[in-house]
Protein backbone atom coordinates (compact mmCIF):
# COMPACT_ATOMS: atom_id res chain seq x y z
CA UNK A 1 0.00 0.00 0.00
CA UNK A 2 1.42 3.51 -0.71
CA UNK A 3 0.98 5.81 1.80
CA UNK A 4 3.50 8.82 0.54
CA UNK A 5 4.08 9.61 -2.80
CA UNK A 6 5.20 6.24 -3.64
CA UNK A 7 6.51 5.51 -0.28
CA UNK A 8 5.42 2.31 1.59
CA UNK A 9 4.38 2.65 4.96
CA UNK A 10 7.32 1.17 5.57
CA UNK A 11 9.24 3.42 3.46
CA UNK A 12 7.91 6.69 5.15
CA UNK A 13 8.46 5.40 9.05
CA UNK A 14 12.13 5.06 8.17
CA UNK A 15 12.44 8.28 6.42
CA UNK A 16 10.87 9.83 9.51
CA UNK A 17 13.44 8.17 11.82
CA UNK A 18 16.34 10.15 11.69
CA UNK A 19 18.33 7.43 13.54
CA UNK A 20 17.79 5.06 10.88
CA UNK A 21 20.96 6.96 9.16
CA UNK A 22 22.98 7.37 12.79
CA UNK A 23 24.13 3.72 14.35
CA UNK A 24 25.47 5.72 16.98
CA UNK A 25 22.70 8.18 18.00
CA UNK A 26 22.30 6.83 21.44
CA UNK A 27 25.84 8.27 22.04
CA UNK A 28 24.84 11.37 20.93
CA UNK A 29 21.82 11.91 23.32
CA UNK A 30 24.09 10.63 26.19
CA UNK A 31 26.57 13.31 25.32
CA UNK A 32 23.37 15.93 25.08
CA UNK A 33 22.74 15.17 28.90
CA UNK A 34 26.58 15.06 30.17
CA UNK A 35 27.39 18.15 28.47
CA UNK A 36 24.08 19.98 29.69
CA UNK A 37 25.19 18.70 33.33
CA UNK A 38 28.70 20.03 32.69
CA UNK A 39 27.31 23.22 31.40
CA UNK A 40 25.68 23.37 35.27
CA UNK A 41 29.00 22.87 36.79
CA UNK A 42 30.73 25.51 35.21
CA UNK A 43 28.43 28.39 34.11
CA UNK A 44 25.91 30.24 36.78
CA UNK A 45 22.28 29.95 35.68
CA UNK A 46 19.08 29.89 37.02
CA UNK A 47 16.73 26.69 36.43
CA UNK A 48 13.24 26.27 36.35
CA UNK A 49 11.77 29.76 35.13
CA UNK A 50 8.13 30.06 34.92
CA UNK A 51 7.35 31.95 31.68
CA UNK A 52 3.43 30.23 31.37
CA UNK A 53 1.01 28.56 33.12
CA UNK A 54 1.42 25.14 32.29
CA UNK A 55 3.34 22.36 34.37
CA UNK A 56 6.27 22.31 31.73
CA UNK A 57 6.33 26.05 31.01
CA UNK A 58 9.76 26.58 32.90
CA UNK A 59 13.49 27.37 31.04
CA UNK A 60 16.60 27.33 32.26
CA UNK A 61 18.80 30.60 31.87
CA UNK A 62 22.86 31.04 31.43
CA UNK A 63 23.63 35.03 31.78
CA UNK A 64 26.11 36.64 29.91
CA UNK A 65 29.37 37.80 30.92
CA UNK A 66 28.48 41.16 29.99
CA UNK A 67 25.56 43.53 29.51
CA UNK A 68 23.30 44.19 26.59
CA UNK A 69 24.30 40.82 24.82
CA UNK A 70 22.80 38.96 22.98
CA UNK A 71 20.74 35.66 24.25
CA UNK A 72 19.88 32.95 22.39
CA UNK A 73 17.33 30.72 22.87
CA UNK A 74 17.23 26.72 22.45
CA UNK A 75 14.23 24.65 21.76
CA UNK A 76 14.87 20.94 21.55
CA UNK A 77 13.67 18.28 19.69
CA UNK A 78 12.37 14.91 19.71
CA UNK A 79 10.08 14.23 18.24
CA UNK A 80 7.19 16.38 19.67
CA UNK A 81 7.61 13.61 22.66
CA UNK A 82 10.66 13.10 24.17
CA UNK A 83 13.94 15.18 25.21
CA UNK A 84 13.45 17.82 28.22
CA UNK A 85 15.13 21.55 28.49
CA UNK A 86 17.84 19.78 31.49
CA UNK A 87 19.38 18.00 28.56
CA UNK A 88 19.06 20.84 26.31
CA UNK A 89 22.14 23.10 27.95
CA UNK A 90 25.32 21.35 25.83
CA UNK A 91 25.63 24.97 23.69
CA UNK A 92 25.24 27.09 26.34
CA UNK A 93 29.28 26.95 27.48
CA UNK A 94 30.45 27.74 23.79
CA UNK A 95 28.02 30.46 23.53
CA UNK A 96 28.71 32.00 26.54
CA UNK A 97 32.50 31.93 26.01
CA UNK A 98 31.68 33.59 23.12
CA UNK A 99 29.84 37.13 24.48
CA UNK A 100 26.13 35.50 24.23
CA UNK A 101 23.64 34.01 26.82
CA UNK A 102 21.96 30.95 26.53
CA UNK A 103 18.40 29.67 27.85
CA UNK A 104 17.05 26.43 27.06
CA UNK A 105 12.83 25.71 27.22
CA UNK A 106 10.60 23.25 28.11
CA UNK A 107 7.32 22.45 27.12
CA UNK A 108 4.53 19.56 27.16
CA UNK A 109 4.95 17.20 25.28
CA UNK A 110 3.04 14.36 23.46
CA UNK A 111 0.80 12.83 23.72
CA UNK A 112 -0.42 14.84 26.67
CA UNK A 113 -0.41 17.97 24.81
CA UNK A 114 -0.62 18.36 20.67
CA UNK A 115 1.38 20.53 18.30
CA UNK A 116 -1.55 23.29 18.58
CA UNK A 117 -0.38 23.51 23.00
CA UNK A 118 3.47 23.24 21.98
CA UNK A 119 3.54 26.21 19.44
CA UNK A 120 1.46 28.31 21.86
CA UNK A 121 3.83 27.14 24.75
CA UNK A 122 6.74 28.34 22.47
CA UNK A 123 5.45 31.68 21.78
CA UNK A 124 4.59 32.33 25.07
CA UNK A 125 8.32 31.40 25.71
CA UNK A 126 9.40 34.26 23.23
CA UNK A 127 6.94 36.76 24.23
CA UNK A 128 8.19 36.22 27.99
CA UNK A 129 11.69 36.59 27.22
CA UNK A 130 11.18 39.58 25.37
CA UNK A 131 9.51 41.32 28.03
CA UNK A 132 12.34 40.54 30.41
CA UNK A 133 15.17 41.23 28.73
CA UNK A 134 16.74 43.71 30.46
CA UNK A 135 16.10 41.60 33.50
CA UNK A 136 17.80 38.61 31.49
CA UNK A 137 20.90 41.02 30.58
CA UNK A 138 19.87 41.89 27.11
CA UNK A 139 17.63 44.37 24.49
CA UNK A 140 14.93 42.94 22.96
CA UNK A 141 16.87 43.59 19.75
CA UNK A 142 19.26 41.17 20.73
CA UNK A 143 17.02 38.02 21.06
CA UNK A 144 17.89 34.72 18.64
CA UNK A 145 15.64 31.70 18.86
CA UNK A 146 16.60 28.19 17.77
CA UNK A 147 16.00 24.76 17.61
CA UNK A 148 16.55 21.13 16.52
CA UNK A 149 14.25 18.84 14.50
CA UNK A 150 11.05 19.05 16.46
CA UNK A 151 12.26 22.29 18.02
CA UNK A 152 12.81 23.73 14.63
CA UNK A 153 9.57 23.08 13.61
CA UNK A 154 8.23 24.81 16.59
CA UNK A 155 10.33 27.59 16.34
CA UNK A 156 9.48 28.25 12.83
CA UNK A 157 5.81 27.72 13.60
CA UNK A 158 5.85 30.09 16.77
CA UNK A 159 7.45 32.99 14.03
CA UNK A 160 5.05 32.15 11.78
CA UNK A 161 2.02 33.08 14.18
CA UNK A 162 4.20 35.88 15.68
CA UNK A 163 3.78 38.92 13.62
CA UNK A 164 1.27 40.58 14.92
CA UNK A 165 2.86 40.03 18.21
CA UNK A 166 4.49 43.20 20.53
CA UNK A 167 7.88 41.33 20.62
CA UNK A 168 10.46 40.58 17.98
CA UNK A 169 13.53 37.87 17.25
CA UNK A 170 16.12 39.55 15.21
CA UNK A 171 17.32 35.86 13.82
CA UNK A 172 16.70 32.13 14.13
CA UNK A 173 18.32 28.69 13.56
CA UNK A 174 16.41 26.40 12.09
CA UNK A 175 18.23 22.48 12.20
CA UNK A 176 17.19 19.46 10.74
CA UNK A 177 13.34 20.70 10.75
CA UNK A 178 10.06 19.44 9.47
CA UNK A 179 8.14 22.21 7.87
CA UNK A 180 5.29 20.76 6.50
CA UNK A 181 3.80 17.63 9.15
CA UNK A 182 1.37 15.98 6.73
CA UNK A 183 4.00 13.06 6.03
CA UNK A 184 4.92 12.96 9.35
CA UNK A 185 1.01 12.67 10.56
CA UNK A 186 1.16 9.43 7.85
CA UNK A 187 4.31 7.87 9.79
CA UNK A 188 4.58 6.10 12.72
CA UNK A 189 5.35 9.46 14.55
CA UNK A 190 1.65 10.05 14.99
CA UNK A 191 1.34 7.64 17.20
CA UNK A 192 1.94 9.79 19.86
CA UNK A 193 1.80 13.00 18.21
CA UNK A 194 -2.04 12.21 17.18
CA UNK A 195 -2.53 14.93 14.52
CA UNK A 196 -5.43 14.84 12.13
CA UNK A 197 -4.76 16.46 8.72
CA UNK A 198 -6.34 19.90 9.89
CA UNK A 199 -4.07 20.46 12.80
CA UNK A 200 -1.14 19.45 10.45
CA UNK A 201 -2.10 22.00 7.56
CA UNK A 202 -2.51 24.60 11.12
CA UNK A 203 0.88 23.66 11.88
CA UNK A 204 3.08 23.21 8.94
CA UNK A 205 5.48 26.48 8.73
CA UNK A 206 5.44 25.96 5.37
CA UNK A 207 1.78 26.67 4.83
CA UNK A 208 2.21 30.23 6.90
CA UNK A 209 5.13 32.07 5.54
CA UNK A 210 6.50 34.54 5.84
CA UNK A 211 8.31 34.24 9.23
CA UNK A 212 8.72 37.33 11.95
CA UNK A 213 12.29 37.74 11.26
CA UNK A 214 14.41 38.39 8.67
CA UNK A 215 18.12 36.37 9.40
CA UNK A 216 17.19 32.86 8.96
CA UNK A 217 19.81 29.64 9.31
CA UNK A 218 18.37 26.77 7.93
CA UNK A 219 20.95 23.88 8.48
CA UNK A 220 21.07 19.94 8.31
CA UNK A 221 23.50 17.32 8.42
CA UNK A 222 24.67 15.91 5.27
CA UNK A 223 23.86 12.30 6.88
CA UNK A 224 20.21 12.62 6.59
CA UNK A 225 17.03 10.81 5.72
CA UNK A 226 15.75 12.07 2.15
CA UNK A 227 12.47 13.10 3.55
CA UNK A 228 14.07 15.33 5.89
CA UNK A 229 16.74 16.41 3.17
CA UNK A 230 13.75 17.14 1.44
CA UNK A 231 11.84 19.29 3.97
CA UNK A 232 15.19 21.41 4.28
CA UNK A 233 15.38 22.07 0.49
CA UNK A 234 11.73 22.96 0.28
CA UNK A 235 11.33 25.71 3.40
CA UNK A 236 14.89 27.09 1.97
CA UNK A 237 12.74 27.91 -1.23
CA UNK A 238 9.66 28.59 -0.06
CA UNK A 239 11.40 31.54 2.18
CA UNK A 240 13.05 32.76 -1.06
CA UNK A 241 10.05 32.81 -2.59
CA UNK A 242 8.94 35.23 -0.18
CA UNK A 243 12.13 37.29 -0.31
CA UNK A 244 14.20 36.28 2.21
CA UNK A 245 17.81 34.91 1.86
CA UNK A 246 17.89 32.39 3.87
CA UNK A 247 22.01 31.08 4.95
CA UNK A 248 21.41 27.69 3.68
CA UNK A 249 23.87 24.82 5.47
CA UNK A 250 24.38 21.29 4.27
CA UNK A 251 27.01 20.25 6.95
CA UNK A 252 29.33 17.58 5.97
CA UNK A 253 30.49 15.33 8.78
CA UNK A 254 27.54 15.74 10.51
CA UNK A 255 24.34 14.58 11.10
CA UNK A 256 20.86 14.45 12.45
CA UNK A 257 22.18 14.47 16.15
CA UNK A 258 25.51 15.34 16.40
CA UNK A 259 24.88 18.97 14.29
CA UNK A 260 23.48 20.71 17.11
CA UNK A 261 26.77 20.38 19.05
CA UNK A 262 28.23 23.25 16.94
CA UNK A 263 25.88 25.81 17.24
CA UNK A 264 28.18 28.05 19.56
CA UNK A 265 31.69 26.57 18.17
CA UNK A 266 33.63 29.11 16.34
CA UNK A 267 35.92 27.34 13.08
CA UNK A 268 32.52 25.19 12.35
CA UNK A 269 29.95 25.85 9.43
CA UNK A 270 27.17 25.87 11.38
CA UNK A 271 29.00 27.87 14.65
CA UNK A 272 30.57 30.45 12.58
CA UNK A 273 26.97 30.94 11.19
CA UNK A 274 25.49 31.55 14.46
CA UNK A 275 27.67 33.29 15.51
CA UNK A 276 28.27 35.68 12.73
CA UNK A 277 23.92 36.19 12.76
CA UNK A 278 24.56 37.26 16.48
CA UNK A 279 27.16 39.87 16.07
CA UNK A 280 29.58 38.00 17.93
Amino acid sequence: MYIYGDMTQEELDREYSPSSCVPQFSAHLTRYATDSDRAREILDHRLDVRYGPGAAELLDFYPPRRPQAPLFVFVHGGHWQEMNKEASAFAAPDLVEQGAGFIAVGYGLAPDHGIGSMVTSIRRALGWIASHAAELGTRRDLLFAGGSSAGAHLVAMALCAAAEEPWDVSGTVLLSGVYDLEPVRLSYVNDKVRMDGSAAAANSPIHHLPLATAKVIVARGAAETAEYARQHVDFVNALAHRGLRPVDLTVAGRDHFDLPFDLGRRGTALGDAVLTQMGL
